[in-house]
């Protein structure tokens, strides 16, 4: 039948509030663990796991949205699973779970893994909206590169070869600081790059993509390493988790048809105060948007 349906009964934790019923969901919550392209610290396949595991430290209930998780219908898959080592063959099956699920009419809401799942989901989606996609992309870094270290297949190129089949001018990206020179000379003929910043330029656009179909990818190190020390690349100078709750508060009730969040890496956390932010962020965007 397809890669999510031949496995709804996979034994795994699941995260605060899922329900039991892929059905009767609207949202599906997957693990796309896989890392093997991480060029600092590896170890965010761990992530997924981690996350649904402190999710039961929150309260259903966001104070900031007056919004409850019990009145949302999103089923928990568990983790895809990956033949290890293998990129393009795990890039394959994250995009044919993506296509499945869009066309179960499912909002998925994928946990890296590091940030190269993006790219076969970005695909499914624009491919699926037939290119009608704008693409909010928070981090630390570019993700620009054609190559790195003579690999196209990189956490360090996702985001330019999303370009290559989206137009470019719908890629936003927020919160960057770090990259080559060649690569912030890029995006600014190319895409939509915000330096350092996020609220107050995402503010900025709300009323161009207001009406469209938005996906969010979110890398946890746009995060300043003092609230997001488990990560595989920490970049100093970054937003606090406050700045990142108000950039996804700010587009409550927007059309946002999926999204991710990647590169928690819980090995090299401190206290879980990574993982305990990527959840109250998955649980903002549900409430939020999905």
């Amino acid at each position: 039948m397809g890669i999510i349906k031949d496995n709804l009964d996979n034994n795994h934790s699941n995260f605060i509030g899922s329900i039991n019923d892929y059905a009767k969901s609207d949202i599906v919550i997957i693990g796309a663990p896989m890392d093997y392209t991480a060029s600092f610290k590896p170890g965010s396949r761990f992530a997924p796991q981690k996350i649904r595991e402190l999710s039961w430290e929150l309260e259903t209930y966001s104070p900031y949205l007056d919004r409850d998780l019990q009145d949302k219908k999103y089923f928990d898959y568990g983790d895809l699973e990956f033949p290890f080592g293998n990129v393009s063959k795990s890039l394959e099956i994250i995009g044919k779970a993506t296509k499945e699920l869009l066309h179960d009419h499912k909002i998925p809401i994928f946990l890296g893994g590091e940030h190269l799942i993006s790219l076969p989901i970005i695909k499914e989606m624009v491919s699926f909206y037939e290119n009608d996609v704008v693409i909010l992309h928070f981090d630390a870094h570019t993700d620009l590169r054609e190559t790195y270290i003579e690999e196209s297949n990189s956490h360090a190129t996702v985001m330019r070869h999303v370009s290559k089949f989206i137009n470019s001018k719908n890629i936003y990206q927020f919160g960057i600081r770090s990259g080559l020179k060649e690569e912030f000379k890029w995006a600014k003929k190319y895409t939509n790059l915000f330096f350092a910043e996020v609220v107050q330029p995402l503010e900025s656009i709300l009323n161009k993509i207001e009406k469209k179909n938005i996906y969010i990818t979110i890398d946890i190190d746009v995060l300043d390493p003092a609230f997001a020390p488990g990560t595989g690349t920490p970049e100093s100078g970054g937003i606090t988790s406050k700045e990142l709750l108000r950039a996804i508060h700010a587009l409550k009730d927007f059309n946002i048809i999926g999204m991710d969040l990647v590169e928690v890496l819980p090995l090299c956390d401190v206290g879980d105060i990574t993982s305990v932010t990527a959840c109250k962020v998955i649980r903002e965007c549900i409430l939020s948007f999905l």
